[in-house]
């Protein structure tokens, strides 16, 4: 019997998931693709990323033979322009005619362009395809202001894209009274607008356009209220329009505002005619997301092949990061009263807004929005789509606390087994368990390749790498931490293996032991442990991009876009001279000073451009850096000791000098404080802090693991009685086993908490040396402190790293001058849009 032929006209992200579905269900089909674009099909959801890569290959979704290794013929740069729907034949712009037995339209949308006077000036772009990102990438290295016209989820990205690319000034125009309209409400979009404010991008709502100015080149956007906008450079994405126009030629029925209809099968009105993705219309819909253009391939190629499958709508819930920053919606993201109960929490300390809409009888849980912090996302998400009962206090969720004590089940425990997890590839809670149980999937990656879930937008990660742990965990099997999808090893595996190949750069590492081109997540793990075993710079051999944003610039970001600029000042004991500079800078540079918990005195408000200039004047005058920006040692607290006080057993001040100055800059998985008390009375707070020293009459008692921080835990004694040479050794050996073994951004309180045996064990192995390291960390601790350099006076001394210190790269000399601060008790401060009333 010959073989059916099926033709698909469209090689974005569906037509190409179409192939793979057909080539999973069938090798009895003949399959040709025809694609208007001269490259095969790559991941558009994360578009935004090609300005990141060396090369567009990095975002193609299947590698260059699989076409050619499943027999399908495609022809790119060639679209379909004929259809005799009577002979069931198609014709190519090229002049090639293929026969059909079934027709695929998998041609997706276009951009909406809107009808405005000088739409066709130079410097206006669409953002769809890589040849516009191309063209917006060439005109933007020419100008220096950019905006966006559109305010959804493609318009936030290519506003992610102009930032990237390193303009000027870039803003936001959007038609509704809110970003992102449809995902998100008033009070989420006005916390949004001022979190991307902070970074740098300007939104203007409500605004309407009138008509584009200048003569041949873009100078600037008029408003129908009379306002304008300069702007060298615009993005138009202000919504999308299907690709029916071949549809509506051979007469299939389309919708009155576009669309291709089609049935629960994806059948057109010609039945040997499908359509799938954005150009389809179904029930009046049109799905402008992948995942449900996914679920279309999957039906669409099941009714090709004989099976019975029905699109029932989709859920059109979200989850992304725009500029850094977690914005999520799921279920009904706008439901009230009186048809729900909403919770919500706004905390613009932190940049954080929760939404929670609830049944009216408190049971179930029906949607909500997530602004600045979404970690609970993907488990809300399936508590709305499976129907989960709520607990007594639902407020819990706000907090990440999925049930209390009196629920029956909690968490993936009470998931059913037909739960949706990964809802690009269709591939449900039972499919991933079972992976892990029967086929030997023991992470995330190698459960993705055996059942695709996290392939597609990769939202469902987390919730991926959390069932396998629980599978694992289930069947008694040991749990390996991996850090991420690009190193299939623990942290500490990382450690020691770095150590034993004397790696000494992220390229190297990623090299050596993993695989990819690295996330936000194992990048700074990385570069932490480079830190932690070299003591080198970290902004040398091509770690500074793998760095965090703080440890980039060597300062913490401030609110308002500023930097803070803090000196080392050991034990708390500083000359009168050096106070006069800290004075004299602060008036120079018009810095905000503040004296901390910690003994220090901070500056704030510096310009990036001015951080080089700071710190050479603080070098000269013999300070060095505070390390305020690293998860690092930050202070030795002391009290005057034996000095000074009159209760003083011991010279406190003297031994947090030593011990400052011996474990500075020392890298670790997260900050490290401690203090030096001079007797019992306690007044430097020893025993909240990661370790801590309080003298006594015989020496010294050694404190560890305690944490002053937003969940306050005492220290444990860990050896008592002993003199200062003992103190440091215990020190040494208990900040290397923390730095080897802790997790990534973990506390010792927390550290000491997970802990198997708790302190008695950590006592054995410091103290006792129970696993025979004692000597090694002592030597490895040694390394560290006589490589020590003050990373400032390495930066300022460095003329390829004092070139990273500007707000714009082609004009290096001038600062943002979209800063700007308030007066407060006679100082300034950044404008503090945080407090204002929305």
């Amino acid at each position: 019997m010959d073989k059916k032929k099926v033709v698909i006209v469209g090689n974005g992200m569906v037509g190409n998931k179409i192939c793979e579905k057909l080539k999973q269900k069938s090798n009895d089909l003949d399959i040709v693709v025809f694609s208007e674009e001269q490259i095969r099909a790559y991941d558009r959801v994360h578009l935004t990323d090609y300005f990141k890569y060396s090369s567009v290959t990095e975002l193609f979704l299947l590698k260059n033979e699989w076409y050619t290794e499943n027999n399908i013929e495609i022809h790119l740069g060639d679209p379909i322009v004929g259809i005799n729907v009577i002979e069931k034949e198609v014709a190519s712009l090229k002049g090639i005619t293929v026969k059909y037995d079934y027709l695929v339209f998998a041609t997706g949308s276009a951009p909406f362009v809107p009808p405005i006077p000088g739409i066709d000036k130079e410097g206006v772009f669409l953002y769809r395809t890589i040849e516009d990102l191309e063209l917006i990438k060439a005109y933007a290295a020419k100008v220096k202001t950019g905006a966006v016209m559109g305010g959804g989820l493609l318009g936030l990205e290519a506003a992610k894209a102009l930032v990237d690319l390193g303009l000027k000034e870039t803003a936001v125009i959007e038609f509704a009274p809110r970003l992102m309209p449809r995902q998100i409400d008033d009070n989420a979009s006005k916390l949004l607008q001022h979190k991307l404010a902070a970074l740098g991008l300007t939104c203007f709502l409500q605004k309407s356009t009138s008509q584009l100015l200048g003569d041949h080149h873009l100078t600037g956007i008029a408003f129908n209220d009379g306002t304008s906008l300069e702007t060298d450079l615009l993005v138009i994405s202000a919504g999308i329009r299907p690709r029916d126009e071949l549809a509506k030629k051979i007469g299939l029925a389309v919708g009155e505002r576009g669309g291709i209809r089609v049935n629960a099968q994806m059948q057109t009105s010609d039945p040997a005619i499908y359509a799938i993705g954005e150009c389809a219309l179904v029930e009046d819909m049109v799905y402008g997301l992948v995942a449900p253009g996914y679920e279309m391939a999957e039906i669409a190629a099941a009714h090709i092949v004989g099976d019975i499958k029905s699109f029932k709508g989709f859920d059109m819930s979200t989850k992304l990061k725009l500029m850094g920053v977690d914005v999520a919606s799921f279920g009904d993201p706008f439901i009230s009263e009186p048809y729900a109960h909403t919770i919500v929490l706004e905390d613009r300390n932190k940049g954080i807004y929760k939404r929670l809409n609830i049944s009216t009888d408190g049971t179930r849980l029906l949607g909500g929005i997530l602004v600045g912090e979404a970690a609970s996302y993907n488990m809300l998400l399936q508590t709305v789509n499976n129907s989960l009962p709520l607990a007594e206090h639902p407020e819990l969720l706000l907090f990440g606390q999925q049930r209390d004590s009196k629920a029956p089940s909690s968490g993936l425990e009470a998931l059913p087994d037909d739960a949706l997890i990964c809802s690009c590839e269709g591939v449900t809670k039972a499919a991933i368990c079972n992976a892990v149980a029967t086929r030997d999937c023991e992470n995330a990656d190698a459960v993705k390749k055996c059942t695709r879930a996290g392939s597609g937008c990769g939202g469902c990660v987390p919730m991926v790498k959390d069932l396998v742990n629980y599978t694992m965990k289930q069947q008694g099997k040991y749990i390996r931490s991996t850090i991420c999808e690009h190193f299939d090893l623990s942290r500490q595996e990382l450690y020691d293996l770095i150590k034993i190949h004397e790696l000494k750069s992220y390229d190297r590492v990623l090299d050596a032991l993993g695989h990819g081109h690295g996330c936000e997540v194992c990048k700074p793990l990385i570069s932490s442990l480079l830190a932690s075993l070299w003591n080198e710079m970290i902004l040398g051999k091509g770690n500074d991009v793998a760095q965090d944003s703080n440890d980039r610039y060597l300062a913490n970001l401030q609110k308002g876009g500023t930097y803070s600029v803090v000196p080392r000042i050991p034990g708390g004991e500083i000359t009168p001279d050096k106070l006069i500079v800290i004075g004299e800078v602060a008036k120079k540079y018009n810095l905000y000073t503040k004296i901390t918990g910690g003994q220090r005195i901070d500056l704030f408000g510096a310009h990036l451009n001015d951080l080089p200039f700071i710190w050479e004047e603080l070098i000269t005058a013999g300070f060095e850096s505070g390390h305020a920006y690293g998860k690092a040692l930050r202070t030795v607290k002391s009290c005057v000791g034996s000095t000074w006080c009159r209760f003083g057993l011991h010279d406190s001040v003297s031994f947090a000098i030593r011990i400052e100055e011996r474990y500075r800059g020392l890298r670790a998985p997260h900050k490290i404080k401690s203090a030096v008390s001079g007797c019992i009375r306690e007044c430097a707070e020893a025993q909240s802090k990661d370790f801590g020293i309080i003298a006594t009459e015989k020496g010294w008692n050694l404190y560890v693991c305690g944490n002053g921080g937003s969940k306050p835990q005492h220290a444990l004694l860990l050896a008592s009685d002993i003199d200062s040479e003992t103190c440091i050794r215990y020190i040494d050996r208990f900040l290397m086993f923390y730095i080897r073994t802790a997790d990534p951004l973990t506390r010792t309180a927390t550290w000491l908490n997970k802990m198997e045996g708790g302190i008695d064990y950590l006592r054995n192995v410091v103290v006792g040396d129970s696993l025979g390291m004692g000597d090694t960390w002592e030597q490895d601790m040694q390394l560290l402190v006589d490589s020590y350099r003050c990373e400032w006076k390495a930066a300022v001394e460095d003329p390829e790293i004092r070139k990273r210190f500007v707000h714009f790269v082609n004009a290096p000399d001038e600062k943002d001058d979209t800063v700007r601060f308030e007066s407060f008790r006679g100082q300034k401060k950044a404008a503090d849009w945080n407090i204002r009333t929305y």
